[in-house]
């Protein structure tokens, strides 16, 4: 249903929603032991007890701090499990002469034909109806309090529904009803552990790792030198839960359709971006974030939750796709979907649809950007993050369920909107483009083609195609391997790609991609293009491997003369600056080389570049992009490679000074060395743990000398018992994104 559908008594509704839910907070921030004297609003009903705690034991519920709050205990309840609720009445209720329900509501309009309200009567001792239903049972009754058991529908709608109880008099049958309205928000949660339920992961060990854990690592770099930066996902803080609600009020998606985890994490996927309009979190890739917060400072989602929930739902400034694949998980979590963000390195952004990449370029060997006609925005991105949900997919054929791929980052429209999936692995990795949702975006981002075409007088068009790549898409997917942590290494990486795409040069990775042509008509042509075959030339980029910041590094290119002819190579080197999105930044070197090659004479064309050259061209992630392309001047022959890397950075390490106790004041040093020849000033520290720390920010007052190693020092006292990940970022005006992350085990 769409927002102007949905008319101004929703925007109405999300208006009190959002005030109610800032007041919870600011509430539950500043609570101080007070008695709640309020009246009820139905005198013979005095007071209603959900049991919070309780049932969440049962529910798997029970790290939401939202049972636990002082201020006020909201049960935190999964379909397809009944709980336990208690009423108690002023006098004893006749039940052969008055009657009572308990009244369910979800949504501005409820409607009991739309599931959105539900009347059950109270009376009967044991349930009747089949588990898709709703059911109520009276399971104690000593005439002042009645204890009742109610079974919540498998397939129930999810998100946050209002309670009351409603009870006519002998006197009053089928007129006046008097009410009492329950003042705790009750959340409905997907239920990974009810095997009706759409959501049932049947693994303990991948329910506790794609839903009940609140830390994971999101992986970032290049393909040859990734690395894992810790996220606090932090789904049970207690205002995430509200958080998740206001987003699917704004999302637009009908309250009767949010029994679907499809529908619903489709819907999530176009509202954390603001590109939809009331969005959580602002996209911005071009280095300019001075009016927010960049990228790289976020060490988790609640500190972006709490800032939208408590500006009453204004945007967030800023984020990128990791940032948006940590914000998904978190909320896909905190409702019950399993989740886990993506990592795809090298990564296709096809925007016509042709399954290929295509990058143009001169007679001088230098790019066109936007390509001859300025509407090609093909691009690589050196690493995408996306996510995948796990769930049935009753609207697909049989073995398409299970994980699910789909993306919070605006990067184009679906459906005349920025949203993306949910789209089965298996589709993409079959290439059955015909299936929804997205699934030929999706598998172009793994399996595109990569072509170059070079100007050339001789073509019909104008140019003439330089290389076709069919294997440097997609070049591995990775994702953080199931109940592994490693705060110092990349051991707990789990490689993924097989279950994107078949290996690469198999009969099947090739049957996938004609499948996926045979779908997309604008691809047809360009699998078409011949290429040269005359090459007698061989050229190979020499791969860059890691390069520490501040240290000169080269580009190397090697030549061998095959044929039994001297040959004339006219080469162009290229190294750029780029954004991780593949999107060029700035020059940092460009040189033209010529020469001659005898008959099996072999040629190195190096090119050194210094830290002078590139230190104050670099941006966002420290990435560079290398360019070789070269010309036979005898043959026509032309080739041409790419390659990108990471200019690496020290880690912050972090440590305790001595054991963390649960409640009591624990002291953690952050530190690095500074790796270049110059001062760092305006230093700032952000840090986050769940169960740790609330997130913070610290602007330190103080500079580091070159080469000096930098320590500070902060106090927190732990919350919560066992393993905790504290995850931190140092920045400065000339280093940025230096993060860190350790695991402490909080005893008693």
């Amino acid at each position: 249903m769409s927002r102007s559908r949905m008319g101004s008594e929703h925007a109405a509704y999300v208006a009190d929603m959002t005030s109610r839910y800032r007041r919870d907070n600011e509430r539950r921030r500043e609570f101080s032991a007070e008695s709640d004297t309020g009246s009820s609003q139905l005198p013979h009903v005095e007071r209603v007890e959900f049991y919070a705690p309780q049932n969440a034991r049962e529910h798997h519920t029970l790290r939401y701090e939202v049972v636990q709050d002082r201020y006020r205990a909201d049960p935190v309840l999964r379909r397809g499990q009944p709980f336990y609720m208690a009423i108690r009445l002023g006098r004893p209720l006749d039940f052969a002469r008055e009657r009572m329900y308990v009244v369910l509501k979800y949504g501005p309009r409820p409607v009991v034909t739309l599931g959105t309200k539900v009347y059950l009567p109270v009376g009967k001792k044991e349930f009747t109806k089949e588990k898709q239903h709703w059911d109520c049972r009276v399971h104690g009754d000593d005439g002042a309090t009645v204890v009742l058991q109610i079974q919540i529908p498998f397939d129930c709608l999810v998100g946050d529904w209002s309670f009351s109880i409603q009870t006519i008099g002998a006197e009053s049958v089928g007129r006046r009803r008097a009410e009492y309205k329950c003042r705790e928000n009750v959340y409905i949660l997907f239920n990974p552990w009810c095997p009706e339920d759409a959501c049932y992961m049947e693994d303990a060990a991948e329910r506790d790792e794609y839903v009940t854990s609140d830390t994971g690592k999101i992986f970032v770099g290049a393909h040859r030198r990734y690395r894992g930066r810790h996220w606090v996902f932090g789904q049970h803080d207690n205002m995430v839960l509200p958080a998740a609600q206001l987003i699917l009020e704004r999302s637009g998606l009908s309250h009767a359709e949010r029994g679907s985890p499809a529908k619903v994490v489709r819907a999530l996927t176009g509202t954390l971006h603001s590109e939809n309009h009331g969005g959580v979190l602002q996209a911005r890739w071009d280095g300019q974030y001075e009016d927010g917060v960049s990228p790289w400072t976020w060490t988790g989602s609640v500190r972006i939750l709490e800032q939208y929930l408590r500006s009453g739902g204004r945007t967030v400034k800023y984020g990128q796709c990791w940032v948006f694949s940590g914000l998904l998980t978190t909320v896909c979590r905190a409702l019950g979907i399993p989740c886990r963000s993506v990592t795809n390195f090298v990564s296709a952004h096809d925007t016509d649809g042709t399954l290929t990449v295509d990058k143009f370029f001169d007679a001088f060997g230098d790019e066109i950007e936007h390509g001859p006609t300025g509407d090609s925005n093909d691009s690589l991105w050196n690493f995408h993050v996306w996510n995948d949900a796990w769930m049935a997919r009753p609207d697909l054929p049989r073995g398409y369920g299970g994980w699910q791929a789909c993306d919070a980052t605006p990067q184009q429209e679906s459906d005349n909107k920025f949203q993306c999936g949910p789209c089965s692995l298996e589709a993409i990795r079959r290439g059955e483009v015909g299936f929804g949702f997205d699934t030929t975006f999706l598998f172009s981002e793994v399996n595109a083609d990569l072509v170059h075409w070079q100007e050339d007088d001789a073509s019909d068009w104008g140019f003439s195609k330089v290389k076709r790549d069919h294997y440097h898409v997609g070049r591995s997917v990775l994702t953080k391997r199931c109940g592994a942590a490693d705060s110092d290494d990349e051991a707990d990486a789990d490689d993924i790609t097989h279950l994107y795409k078949n290996p690469e040069g198999t009969a099947a990775e090739r049957i996938a991609v004609f499948n996926a042509v045979r779908g997309t008509v604008g691809a047809q042509k360009y699998f078409d293009y011949p290429a040269s075959d005359d090459e007698d030339v061989q050229f190979q980029l020499a791969d860059i491997d890691s390069v520490m910041i501040g240290q000169p590094f080269h580009v190397d290119v090697n030549v061998l003369n095959k044929s039994a002819e001297p040959r004339t190579i006219k080469a162009f080197m290229h190294a750029n600056s780029v954004y991780y999105t593949g999107i060029k930044a700035l020059d940092i070197v460009r040189e033209p080389v010529e020469f001659t090659l005898q008959p099996g004479q072999t040629e190195s064309v190096v090119v050194k570049i210094t830290p002078e050259k590139y230190m104050d061209k670099l941006v966002d992630y420290c990435m560079v992009k290398v360019y070789a392309l070269a010309n036979v001047v005898e043959t026509r022959q032309s080739w041409s490679e790419e390659d990108d890397f990471v200019i690496s950075k020290p880690k912050l390490r972090i440590e305790a000074d001595q054991p963390c106790v649960v409640n009591k004041e624990c002291r953690v040093s952050f530190s690095f060395k500074n790796p270049l020849n110059m001062e760092l000033n305006g230093c700032m520290l952000s840090i986050e743990g769940s169960g740790l720390t609330r997130p913070r920010v610290m602007k330190l007052k103080r500079t580091v000398q070159p080469h000096e190693t930098f320590t500070h020092t902060e106090a927190f006292v732990p919350r919560e018992l066992g393993d905790k990940t504290i995850v931190a970022t140092f920045q400065c005006r000339q280093l940025f994104d230096i993060e860190g992350s350790k695991t402490l085990a909080v005893v008693n």
